[in-house]
């Protein structure tokens, strides 16, 4: 990919936007970050993202007129529709994000699920780069978060955060925020994450494994603690992931 694209990256507690080199699926500026309004509803989400893309386009040639702009957002996304809410104002649920998003940017717009733009990142431009086959991206945070993609197609909003595992919803046993909770050691809380991606490998034979998340900066003492049949490794985009995932997405939907 070449030129440039605007991400932006709607969280619970922020919402931050860069950006970004499509070649080198690297922030092209500085990054710009604004606390999430509260409470988060539309009208008030909507208003900040508007704020930074306006911000943004200050930085770019032609201010930015006509990029693309792509946006992460905490839910099960269907054609730009949040079906879900997760950490934001249950008012999103059942609402066109992408309409609204792009009447107030007046961008081309392209909404995703955070956990699939990160996997996106991955896949185009960092630890699955290349990557021939099924890749399963993982970020270990609060939850769960999916991301599946084939030959680098992404098959949106997996969910697999929430396999049954031992009868319990994966995530509250194998999250980040679980091992902190039950003060696991490290080699204990390896053994419920064997026990979790033994499960994705029985349903979906996974050519490779990210893990992405904060966590992933301390990869080296967990992975090496993990029994499975495919090889896994850390992410590399880290915290630029979704904004680099979201922005790469928009523009193949909008060339």
């Amino acid at each position: 990919m070449r030129g440039t694209g605007i991400g932006i990256d709607i969280g619970g507690s922020g919402i931050k936007g860069a950006p970004v080199d499509l070649a080198a699926g690297q922030f092209s500026a500085e990054r710009i970050r604004i606390a999430t309004p509260k409470p988060s509803t539309p009208d008030a989400v909507s208003r900040v993202v508007k704020d930074i893309v306006e911000q943004l386009g200050q930085r770019l040639p032609d201010g930015g007129a006509g990029l693309p702009v792509g946006i992460t957002f905490p839910a099960v996304i269907q054609h730009g529709v949040a079906r879900t809410a997760a950490n934001v104002d249950k008012g999103w649920i059942d609402f066109d994000v992408a309409t609204l998003m792009g009447a107030v940017t007046g961008h081309p717009v392209h909404v995703v699920n955070d956990a699939d733009a990160a996997g996106v990142a991955e896949a185009r431009y960092g630890a699955a780069k290349g990557v021939r086959g099924v890749v399963v991206v993982a970020t270990l945070g609060t939850g769960i978060g999916t991301a599946v993609l084939n030959d680098g197609v992404l098959l949106p909003n997996t969910e697999l955060g929430h396999l049954e595992v031992d009868g319990h919803d994966a995530e509250t046993r194998a999250s980040d925020a679980a091992r902190e909770r039950d003060d696991l050691s490290w080699s204990h809380w390896a053994k419920r994450l064997t026990k979790y991606f033994r499960s994705l490998e029985a349903l979906l034979w996974p050519d490779l494994i990210v893990v992405g998340g904060g966590v992933s900066k301390k990869s080296e003492k967990f992975l090496p603690e993990l029994s499975l049949r495919t090889p896994i490794v850390p992410a590399q985009l880290l915290n630029s992931a979704g904004i680099v995932g979201a922005a790469a997405l928009a523009s193949e939907r909008h060339r």
